[in-house]
């Protein structure tokens, strides 16, 4: 066995016993990651490559066990990127359907709401033309069109380890092998990983993937600029009675159940069916370890207001993921020798829009036109610096300039008072009047966190069946699976730590921070001491935990290749 342990650039799933056995592919260019970036590389590429005569030879990698089965957003969509994508979108049978009719943003207090006339938003925070929708269908559609034109696509692979030639540049990746046991050994089902070798990588994994954060680390692509910013999202579909669905209405809320000092807000999409994506996103620089943003959602769903929408419906699937908000100031470099970072891997969210898709989009359509652009050339060098300069260029950029002290307002001076002050800035971005300067973010999220000892415990209330539920039977309803016979995909730097720093310290706020209940801590009557569980089979695979964990002793890892959520519809 080569007992090998995760270093500071390669992420290993599980245990790599034999890298001998593993076979070898060869393609022109690997992307890790079929989500609406990796995608849109992959049909841009593919398309260009036709017209320029060059038959590249493309292959996606998804660690899902079906392409979309572990994307979750909201999700409303500008066309904006699609628009050039598939120019006949319109015409196809496409999932984008949902046009939006009706913008509404409301602040909560415990059993009131005021609804903010549309006439004070920002032209930027509408949404007409937009479209609501679930971006895994997206996805699954953008992956079949993908194979259509000859890509090839292979869900139920993780993308586990780098590959590196002798120079340092990065030539591939190699996936994760099948069959090791929990203790890391090989059972009769163990297959070795494959090795795909490429002359360009591009890495799609979403908001803090486990390979492209130690490609940030190792290349020092976040060398001058902000650290990044997170926040968690969490979403549940519902199919409510038809006399409370109003098709095509996005409506966003801000305030209650959240303190001023915890930053956030919720969201309720109406789309066909009598089908409503109702969803809260809480940024993970909040400073109460008590906090619990599993808790927060479901306490928000008993809001009279939302009550009212909900009634008589019922809760088909749950699901949560991190979100990348560091915005303009935290997007890093974007290439390194042999490949390039793409989507939330690096961070294109339009944070007050809470929209990253369309960009995302632009992004891998940008390192394919880069890509092409090497091929005819003749540039043998891998270096993609094109993209780099394309993105500095591109309307993304521009996009996420115009609202880069949103996000540091609200840090600043806390969700209400921040947001007037972003919402001013946005007025003055809709004139083209454009502040002189950029605000930092002062900590990265893992530094937020006060001791428990100077916090307020949060009782929150218990789950009705109704309207909120807990833990475990929301991870039922994402459809999660994990083989519990396998390493643990949720590594420890050091097992004293979350006993005797973070449990001392903090409470152990892994117990709250993550809304799949993965994290324990169990105590007995007798007094003994307090023991770390981790029920890694419950991971809906959202990296909270890699991201908010105080002593940053969490390393999240792919688990075997398939696994996972399986969302439906979200």
């Amino acid at each position: 066995m080569n007992d090998q342990p995760i270093n500071e650039v390669n992420a290993r799933q599980g245990q790599v016993l034999d890298s001998s056995k593993r076979e070898s592919m060869e393609y022109d260019v690997i992307i890790v990651g079929a989500g609406p970036a990796g995608l849109s590389a992959a049909i841009h590429l593919k398309k260009l490559s036709d017209e320029k005569n060059l038959d590249l030879s493309i292959c996606v990698l998804e660690k899902s066990s079906e392409i979309g089965a572990h994307i979750l957003s909201g999700a409303v969509i500008e066309t904006v990127a699609l628009d050039k994508l598939v120019p006949d979108w319109k015409k196809m049978d496409s999932p984008i359907k949902t046009k939006v009719k009706k913008d509404k943003l409301s602040y909560l207090g415990k059993n009131w709401s005021f609804s903010i006339p549309q006439i004070l938003l920002p032209r930027l925070m509408k949404n007409h033309g937009n479209y609501i929708v679930s971006l895994g269908n997206v996805c699954k559609w953008l992956g079949e069109i993908a194979e259509g034109l000859g890509v090839e696509v292979y869900p139920g692979f993780s993308a586990a380890e780098i590959l590196f030639d002798e120079s340092k540049k990065v030539i591939g990746v190699a996936t994760g092998d099948m069959g090791v046991s929990k203790e890391g050994s090989a059972k009769d089902s163990w297959e070795p990983g494959m090795e795909l070798n490429a002359k360009y990588t591009l890495f799609s994994e979403g908001s803090r993937g486990s390979l492209s954060k130690f490609l940030i680390k190792d290349f020092e692509l976040s060398k001058d600029k902000d650290h990044q910013k997170y926040a968690i999202g969490l979403k549940e579909l519902w199919e409510i009675d038809e006399e409370n669905h109003s098709e095509g209405l996005v409506d966003h809320s801000m305030g209650w159940p959240l303190s001023d000092g915890t930053s956030g807000g919720s969201f309720l999409y109406h789309f066909e069916k009598n089908l409503v994506s109702i969803g809260y996103v809480i940024h993970l620089n909040y400073t109460n370890p008590y906090v619990s943003p599993f808790d927060e959602f479901q306490q928000f769903k008993t809001h009279p207001s939302i009550k009212k929408i909900l009634k008589g419906g019922k809760r088909i699937s749950y699901g949560a993921r991190a979100i990348t908000a560091g915005g303009y100031q935290s997007v890093p470099k974007l290439y390194f020798p042999g490949g390039a970072l793409i989507g939330c891997s690096a961070g294109f969210l339009n944070y007050p829009k809470i929209k990253g898709t369309h960009n995302a989009m632009e992004s891998g359509m940008l390192a394919a036109e880069s890509i092409i652009e090497n091929f005819v050339s003749g540039n043998k060098d891998n270096n993609l610096d094109n993209y780099q300069k394309k993105y500095e260029n591109s309307r993304v950029a521009k996009e996420l300039k115009r609202i880069r002290n949103i996000k540091p307002y609200q840090s600043r001076y806390g969700a209400l008072l921040g947001t007037l002050f972003g919402g001013v800035d946005m007025w003055l971005s809709t004139f083209g009047i454009s502040l002189p300067f950029t605000l930092g973010h002062s900590k990265p999220d893992h530094k937020t966190l006060r001791k428990a000892s100077e916090c307020k415990k949060i009782n929150y209330p218990k789950p009705d069946g109704e309207f909120s539920f807990d833990k475990l039977s929301s991870v039922f309803l994402s459809n999660t699976n994990h083989e519990e016979d396998q390493p643990v995909h949720l590594t420890l730097k050091d097992d004293s730590i979350p006993i005797n720093v973070n449990f001392k310290e903090y409470e152990e706020p892994a117990q709250r921070y993550c809304p799949a209940g993965v994290y324990e801590v169990l105590t007995d009557e007798s007094g003994g001491e307090p023991i770390f569980q981790i029920n890694a089979q419950n991971c809906v695979h959202c990296k909270t935990c890699d991201i908010k964990d105080p002593s940053q002793n969490i390393n999240w890892v792919v688990p075997q290749g398939g696994e996972g959520p399986l969302y439906g519809g979200m």
